[in-house]
């Protein structure tokens, strides 16, 4: 007989109670974060045997998405014959589901590099008794030897061939990484935990309602074990959020609907102000025909703020600090009146293929500084004889680059009251400029179920599911293997949303999978 590692079990377990969706009551007042270690950068909790409106909202997605009556009944036949032909025979009937509680959830003590250590799983029991059976059953199965042991009045085993350490704490059982880990959980049950930081006892308090799973990350805590790197522009994205990365902290809820799948975060700013506005205005007049477009208001505050901090610094070796505006003034290019007549920003992509592939940033302006920036630009780059660089004619202000790098399309800036486009092509280029003409995504009826899906939250990115599949199903090649056996679940999408807002000092940001 193989041997049977003790937390794929229990992952097993947990796996088929969820879907299988066998008993269940209500699943509040869970006390899993009681044995999570103090300063748990990590801790991820969820319902095991969802019940009422989360139990029936979970089984019409799984027939939605798999087209499978009893997904349960399904997954169940399927795992218990794949263990019988492998030599492991697993029954869940008989060695779990007597003694599985409500809910389980899982604890990561550190960040090594790009993997996690002292690593723990917590499972509610209802019965203490069979649990320790269950225990007993896994050990005596297992070719690899555990050995018994005790900490602080605690038995348990260690060993096999994860050399993990299992037992029954209060009403949970617990596997961890190691007997190190297994004492750490035994600590907090008894004295400091994660539940008891008010960090952790905020940030889950925010969790959504309803919610399948909340995971709760510790975004500073995370920085300082990967030695207080971070990507720079990762950095930027969640400064320009108005979050401080050193300090915040953020939840991430999974919220099944009857025809949707809701993926709700709200972080602590961290002292911070996000950026007000709503852009959906912009959003709702690009393109009908995108399959992705995306906005975000205030943009002409963070470009300035970008270009202060670039001319403060100056360009090692080219610019001197406190040069580049002024330089670029004296020839008719003024930044910092370019970032002020910014205002929201927006981008979208049309096409079916790679030939007709094309799309847009556009930004709205105000004034004239802008065409008359862009007008000045493009006199510059001809001026220097850069190649390709070919100015516009007729009612637009701008140019067009054509290089080979850039594929069949030239890449066009053009400008004219009140929005600049910088495109992949001159027609998604000219449609981006004409503001409210033609059919837009305002007229799609997709992206009004996905505003409507958002609630009172602006939406601020839009994904066309059938538009997006068609074009990848162009793009990656029939051999794929992978792709064609994912589309049978992606054929299932009707939209993605995205919507994003500040409540006190929380940022919140939904993401909506809505299925056909």
């Amino acid at each position: 007989m193989k041997s049977r590692p003790l937390l794929a079990a229990l992952a097993l377990a947990a796996l088929l109670a969820l879907l299988a969706g066998c008993g269940g009551g209500d699943s509040s007042g869970s006390e899993l974060a009681d044995l999570a270690p103090p300063g748990s950068p990590v801790f991820v909790e969820g319902a095991v045997r969802p019940a009422g409106e989360l139990k029936s909202n979970t089984d019409a997605i799984a027939k939605r998405v798999a087209g499978i009556a009893d997904l349960g009944d399904f997954i169940v036949s399927e795992l218990e014959s794949s263990a019988q032909g492998d030599g492991e025979p697993f029954d869940y009937a008989k060695e779990i589901e007597p003694w599985l509680g409500e809910r389980a959830g899982v604890f990561f003590e550190k960040l090594d590099g790009s993997d996690f250590s002292g690593v723990g799983a917590i499972v509610e029991s209802t019965d203490t008794a069979a649990t320790r059976e269950f225990i007993d059953t896994q050990v005596k199965g297992s070719n690899d030897p555990y050995r018994a042991a005790s900490y602080e009045g605690v038995e348990y085993e260690f060993g096999g061939s994860e050399e993990n350490a299992i037992g029954v704490v209060g009403d949970f059982l617990v596997v961890a990484e190691g007997e190190q880990v297994f004492k750490e959980a035994v600590d907090a049950s008894q004295g400091d935990s994660l539940a008891a930081e008010d960090t952790f006892a905020k940030a889950i308090s925010a969790a959504s309602d309803g919610s399948l799973a909340d995971v709760y990350v510790d975004v500073g805590a995370l920085i300082d074990q990967s030695g207080g790197q971070i990507d720079p522009q990762a950095r930027q994205i969640l400064q320009n959020a108005g979050i401080d990365p050193s300090e915040a902290t953020a939840v991430a809820s999974i919220v099944p609907g009857s025809d949707r799948i809701a993926i709700e975060l709200s972080s602590d700013l961290a002292g911070q102000e996000a950026p007000k506005g709503d852009a959906s205005a912009l959003l709702g007049s690009l393109p009908s025909t995108s399959f992705a477009a995306f906005a975000v208001s205030g943009f002409g505050e963070q470009l300035k703020e970008a270009i202060d901090s670039l001319d403060e610094e100056g360009i090692p070796g080219t610019i001197p600090p406190n040069q580049l505006k002024k330089g670029l003034k004296e020839i008719g290019i003024d930044l910092e009146g370019l970032a002020n007549s910014f205002q929201d920003a927006g981008a979208f992509a049309v096409g079916s293929s790679e030939s007709s592939l094309g799309g847009a940033l556009v930004l709205t302006t105000e004034g004239s500084q802008v065409t008359d920036t862009i007008a000045n630009i493009g006199k510059l780059l001809r001026s220097v004889q850069v190649a390709g660089v070919t100015a516009l004619s007729g009612k637009y202000d701008g140019f067009s680059i054509r290089s080979d790098e850039l594929g069949d399309k030239p890449l066009v800036v053009a400008a004219k009251q009140g929005r600049l486009a910088i495109g992949y092509g001159m027609p998604a280029t000219l449609v981006a400029l004409a503001s409210g003409a033609g059919k837009t995504l305002s007229d799609n009826p997709a992206y009004g179920d996905a505003v409507a899906s958002l609630g009172g939250t602006p939406i601020s990115g839009f994904a066309d599911g059938p538009a997006a599949l068609r074009l990848a199903d162009s793009l990656i090649p029939s051999s794929d293997s992978g792709f064609e056996g994912a589309k049978r679940y992606l054929k299932s999408i009707r939209f993605l949303a995205l919507g994003s807002a500040t409540q006190g000092d929380l940022a919140t940001a939904k993401l909506i999978v809505g299925l056909k």
